[in-house]
């Protein structure tokens, strides 16, 4: 395992002190640690007045009561979260998510990936990160407003365009978004059309949104895969997940000459051999809302074609060139990477929030695999997010055309920077060193000129 320099040690165990029973908080921190040992032998003044420490420890941490009706006329009750992290580099900025598994460590982990990333983008945009333990499977859509309108009716006195800005994620779509703006315009009494992204393309949203963590990841994979000749022309490719990230992933990736054979959701994975057939994919998972099973009952089985079960079997096992897990973190273990590898992989970008184990990225590391870390491949949605304030700003609005075309630049500099950092920094071609000194050093400069606060 990577050791934490003896310097940034004791901070680490002030995390994991601090902040017991959040391990993939823990996980997050160490991670960019072990990293900023080659910063501190360089800089010794970035351990001054406690910076790094104030780097770990958010500047707020809201956690709130959610109540709602059901369709039955019940009370139900949830837990809101809003993790506002660093705001060094501009408004907080981060997504919200729906999901059973939401609690506050894994928020804080997420904004604290959020606030490298963000810093990465080169945009002026600070980290946050929020959601709650709502689960909206199953649940009709008056609910879900039903939820959304009390959920925002507590967390709206916290937002602002100058302040923090939230957007969709996991179990939080267009549809969601709606409400909660809806909401917030009815509690304000204000069109305050930038406190939201991920909006509608008929009251604010950014073209190419949709499409933008899954575009964004797949340049950057791109980008990696180039720097040794090759291209995704003709390769071989698994995307994990079958969400707005995995399906504009599959989409980007189809553009460039790639096969990409499976995909998956929480139930298992699809195979296809000859290629995913996307246009089905999005009929399952866009307009249904249904299952990715459904697919091999759809196109057939047979032929290449077959659905393994969640517990029989991981996605991972499907033999591949490059590998882009988007689903959820740590997805990806050891044992995977392993079986990966052994199966020549020759790559992986990571579309969802670290969803590769510790043990996963070392085991690609160590045989040679080119990987590009969360905090810098999956940036093009926050990227666009930022990109659709500055429409709301201006009120303005960009073409698609237009708004790819800044998307694939900045992607291209994220790359380039955190190649060049590596360099620098002694790793040449470790995208984890190059993306977490590389988003620390853009953060921590601002901190420095604000003092301590």
């Amino acid at each position: 395992m990577p050791q934490i320099d003896d310097k940034l040690a004791p901070i680490y165990e002030q995390v994991v002190s601090r902040n017991a029973g959040e391990p993939e908080f823990h996980q997050a921190v160490r991670e960019v640690l072990e990293s900023l040992g080659r910063v501190v032998a360089k800089r010794p003044d970035y351990l001054e007045d406690a910076l790094i420490e104030r780097i770990c420890e958010p500047e707020r941490q809201i956690i709130f009561r959610v109540p709602w009706t059901d369709d039955a006329g019940r009370v139900q009750i949830n837990r809101g979260f809003r993790v506002q992290f660093n705001s060094a580099m501009g408004p907080y900025k981060g997504g919200l998510r729906f999901h059973p598994s939401v609690n506050v460590g894994i928020i804080k982990f997420l904004g604290f990936e959020q606030t490298f990333k963000n810093a990465l983008t080169g945009l002026p945009i600070g980290g946050g990160k929020g959601g709650s333990d709502f689960d909206p499977k199953g649940r009709s859509d008056g609910e879900i407003m039903r939820f959304c309108q009390s959920f925002m009716t507590e967390l709206y006195r916290h937002l602002g365009e100058y302040t923090d800005v939230p957007a969709g994620d996991i179990g939080v779509g267009a549809r969601e978004i709606g409400y909660m703006f809806g909401q917030y315009k009815r509690l304000t009494n204000r069109y305050e059309a930038g406190v939201l992204t991920g909006k509608g393309l008929f009251y604010g949203g950014s073209l190419a949104r949709k499409e933008a963590t899954g575009y964004g990841n797949t340049y950057f994979t791109r980008a990696m895969l180039q720097t040794g000749g090759e291209d995704f022309d003709g390769k071989r490719v698994v995307v994990s997940g079958s969400g707005n990230v995995a399906i504009y992933t599959i989409e980007k990736v189809q553009s460039y000459g790639g096969k990409v054979i499976a995909c998956s959701d929480s139930g298992g994975y699809i195979v296809d051999e000859n290629g995913l057939d996307l246009d089905l994919v999005k009929e399952i998972k866009e307009v249904r809302r249904g299952r990715i099973s459904e697919y091999a009952r759809l196109k057939g089985e047979g032929s290449g074609v077959y659905f393994v079960k969640s517990g029989d079997g991981a996605i991972w096992d499907v033999a591949c060139d490059v590998a882009m897990p988007s689903a959820t973190q740590n997805e990806l273990t050891g044992k995977d990477a392993t079986k990966l590898v052994k199966n020549g992989v020759q790559a992986v970008g990571e579309g969802a929030n670290m969803p590769s184990t510790p043990e996963a990225i070392r085991t690609f590391q160590q045989a040679g695999v080119k990987f590009g870390p969360g905090k810098a491949a999956n940036a093009g949605g926050v990227a666009t997010s930022a990109l659709e304030m500055q429409q709301n700003a201006s009120r303005d609005r960009w073409s698609f055309e237009q708004t790819e075309a800044r998307l694939a630049t900045i992607m291209r500099d994220i790359h380039d920077s955190c190649y060049e950092t590596a360099e620098e920094f002694g790793a040449p071609g470790d995208y984890v060193i190059g993306a977490n000194i590389a988003g620390f050093i853009r953060v921590a400069e601002p901190m420095r000129a604000f003092g301590v606060i």
